[in-house]
């Protein structure tokens, strides 16, 4: 049987009225009637009903999270320090694994919008769902252009680029590829590809289309080494691309780094423990998190401490053994 506040109430001997004061702490409560009410509620294993305190207080006190999949060590590792910060402030996080998908993206903010979240952050690649121009919903975006309205976090992704490349000149390279995703997504991200574009005299790019699936990525690598077999260095958009540039070399006997020199994006904890040889540019991930939300917060208490529609972290370089 589900207790209601009703049956604390009964057993403390008290009104419905007072039950609901001591829980919301509002108004002059005694220290006897708060003991019997606790007592009560502990009696009874009694929970509150959150979504009527919610609208009591105007708040759910819930964060909708949106990211393109948690598969993505960058997306698992930002997800873990956000719920985690977002987890001081007494805010939970509802996440959403969008997939890429524009529809599935719509309908996670559709839903979030009616269990009346109080602000979203938003990682995904997805532009032209209408939801994200309402200027009463508080959103904060990650690496991504949604509105002019809202605020973007993220990396320096065109000092990373320099720096990835920089370091394969350096190294010795002399035929460098760049693998990132489609042109077409409006993101920061790009920026690591203007600055590989900027810095090698015949730039050579690969787009991946689609950037959940490990094969499709691994053919367009051996695609590279068929149409460019004198590529001697490979900048990488994101450490599982670098990955599977590593496999995919060792699969076609291409000594790494004697013959092939490979740079990664994202420096997380995880690929970095899987990983430790790989050389790659470091988002500072925890950071980006931390600024996300407390932008978001500053939104949805009304407070403009900050008003910049862009901030942008510093990366650094990671050298290890792969370049």
């Amino acid at each position: 049987m589900k207790i209601k506040l009703e049956d604390v109430a009964q057993l403390a001997g008290v009104s419905p009225t007072t039950v609901s004061r001591v829980l919301n702490n509002r108004g002059y409560i005694s220290d006897k009637t708060r003991e019997k009410v606790e007592q009560a509620i502990k009696d009874l294993n009694y929970y509150p009903n959150d979504i009527a305190r919610s609208l009591f207080k105007k708040r759910t006190n819930f964060i909708g999270l949106i990211l393109p999949t948690i598969n993505n060590p960058f997306f698992s590792e930002l997800a873990l320090y956000i719920e985690n910060i977002c987890s001081n402030h007494e805010f939970k996080v509802i996440l959403c694994n969008s997939l890429g998908q524009v529809g599935k993206e719509k309908s996670y903010a559709e839903m979030l919008i009616r269990h009346q979240v109080d602000g979203i952050i938003v990682c995904s690649y997805n532009r032209g769902i209408g939801i994200y121009k309402n200027p009463k919903l508080p959103i904060v975006a990650i690496d991504h252009y949604l509105s002019p309205t809202i605020p973007v976090i993220g990396s320096d992704n065109y000092e990373g680029g320099r720096l990835a490349v920089q370091h394969l000149l350096n190294q010795g390279c002399k035929s460098i590829v760049h693998i990132n995703g489609p042109i077409e997504l409006e993101t920061p991200t790009q920026n690591r590809r203007k600055a590989y574009e900027d810095q090698v005299e015949n730039p050579i790019t690969y787009e991946l289309t689609n950037l959940f699936e490990e094969e499709a990525t691994a053919e367009t690598i051996r695609q590279i080494f068929v149409d460019n077999p004198e590529t001697d260095g490979i900048f990488a958009s994101d450490d599982l691309i670098a990955s599977t540039c590593l496999k995919v070399a060792n699969e076609l006997g291409i000594p790494v780094p004697n013959k092939l020199k490979v740079v990664g994006y994202d420096g997380t904890q995880s690929v970095m423990r899987l990983l430790p040889q790989l050389t790659t540019i470091k988002q500072p991930i925890e950071e980006i998190a931390q600024t996300a939300v407390q932008r978001l917060m500053d939104i949805i208490n009304d407070v403009n401490k900050d008003e910049r529609m862009e901030i942008i972290l510093p990366v650094q370089l990671l050298k290890n053994n792969t370049a």
